[in-house]
């Protein structure tokens, strides 16, 4: 074929398709305008707001009647609410009188009924909230006794009848948890006095720090400038006003360089709880080194004359000399294994711990309220009390420490310790304890100090 041809088919044909392509793309742009023509077409129109009628509506309402409701309220019994707080000379007259009380009989209440004159001791600052008619008669009274070393309680005076009743319901309390950390300057409560992060540390704390870290601290010699401790523990108040501290639930003291802390654990399964270290190991010896609070020794663990039978013979216990009354404490947790009368013993309870040890307590004058076989008794619960019951000349507690139903002197088994946790236990323990560690470090110097609520 000649070239030339070759090369003007070609170009023949790029026109063709071109051509086509111009008369597809043309085609479609008409499709498209003439849907749109078509859509513009069938669209609505608006109207223009200017040319919509407007059509006035008039209707008479009927007033309320202002008297009707006047008179409503005046046969309603109005009740006024009035709350005043104690102040230094004022009488139970007084203070009603400044709270709007104008009653007479409730007076007389007050002052002769037993519950109600409670309301006559209220130191200065306490709050009082009275509810009385239009006419100042007195509907209710109310107010909260916090008396030491007891629990909180709401003193209710309220009209019933043609008189009053008074009654009392235990307070609702809110539980805080503050966090204080004191370095030790001159003593530790001087340190525990001092106002560095918002208030004074409560004296029952101190005391519960000193009896925590006693074991390796020595309070009286071994505190020195510079020494330091944080403590966590437990706030209850009311009405804004702090009425009680709890447990303390983590505690640490830096005693010359080395640190010692505790954290208080309550397994949420067995109810069981204690201070332990931060690896897990309770701080809290197995028993207690004497039953009895105040005595002393009249026999020891040893080889002696009887002296009921006058032969010699092993005493296997210690005898204490005490007053006939004294309070016998369990010296460690267990359960009551024998509570009743034996023979030469008289009185007696025995208690089993773990790991085959049993403590037993002889010649009480009584055994306690609630002690009897099966019954779960913690360390320092009373148990009894001292008596001269069985073979006994006078009155003293015998105490008998034994291992596997063998009596053992005590003396020779020192350091002995709480049942380690369980394996559930610890772990139960751990995450409590990080939450405490975590506690520490923010009352560390440069930490966040400050009182958590």
């Amino acid at each position: 074929m000649n070239p030339i041809h070759k090369i003007t088919g070609k170009r023949w044909l790029s026109l063709k398709d071109a051509s086509r392509k111009t008369r597809i793309v043309g085609a479609g742009a008409l499709a498209l305008a003439l849907c749109a023509f078509g859509a513009v077409a069938v669209a609505p129109i608006a109207p223009d707001p200017a040319d919509v009628p407007v059509k006035s509506v008039a209707e008479n309402l009927a007033l309320p009647n202002l008297a009707d409701q006047i008179a409503a309220l005046q046969q309603d019994e109005q009740q006024f609410i009035h709350e005043e707080r104690i102040r230094s000379g004022d009488s139970i007259g007084s203070t009603l009188s400044r709270m709007g009380v104008d009653d007479a009989q409730a007076q007389k209440f007050i002052r002769s009924d037993k519950l109600a004159r409670r309301l006559i001791s209220l130191k200065n600052g306490k709050r009082l909230q009275a509810e009385t008619d239009e006419n100042g008669l007195l509907l209710s009274l109310r107010a909260t006794i916090t008396d030491k070393n007891s629990t909180p309680v709401v003193l209710t005076i309220a009209r019933k009848g043609d008189g009053f009743v008074a009654s009392e319901a235990p307070a609702k309390l809110e539980r805080r948890v503050e966090m204080r950390s004191r370095e030790i300057t001159t003593s530790l409560y001087s340190a525990t006095d001092a106002n560095v992060d918002g208030g004074s540390i409560p004296d029952s704390v101190v005391g519960e720090i000193i009896q925590m870290f006693s074991t390796n601290i020595d309070f009286r010699s071994d505190l020195k400038r510079g020494d330091r401790f944080n403590v966590v523990y437990e706030t209850f108040w009311l009405d804004g006003e702090m009425v009680k501290t709890g447990r303390i639930l983590a505690g640490e003291f830096i005693n010359r360089g080395v640190s010692y802390q505790a954290v208080w654990f309550e397994d949420p399964v067995t109810r069981q709880g204690g201070y332990y270290s931060l690896d897990g190991k309770s701080l809290k010896k197995a028993f207690l080194k004497s039953p009895l609070a105040f005595s002393r020794v009249s026999s020891g663990f040893s080889n002696r004359i009887h002296p009921i039978s006058g032969k010699w013979k092993a005493h296997k216990g210690i005898d204490y000399a005490a007053p006939t009354g004294t309070p016998i404490r369990a010296a460690g947790d267990g359960t009551v294994d024998f509570a009743g009368v034996n023979s030469g013993y008289g009185n007696m309870v025995v208690l089993k711990h773990w790991n085959n040890y049993s403590t037993a307590y002889a010649h009480m004058s009584r055994i306690g309220n609630g002690v009897r076989k099966g019954a779960k008794v913690s360390q320092g619960d009373v148990i009894g009390y001292v008596g001269s019951t069985g073979w006994s000349t006078g009155a003293h507690l015998h105490y008998e420490f034994r291992v596997a139903n063998v009596a053992r002197d005590p003396a020779t088994l020192k350091g002995l310790t709480q049942a380690p946790l369980t394996a559930a236990e610890m772990t139960r323990f751990k995450m409590a304890a990080a939450e405490m560690n975590h506690r520490f470090s923010l009352l560390t110097p440069g930490g966040n100090a400050m009182a958590a609520r």
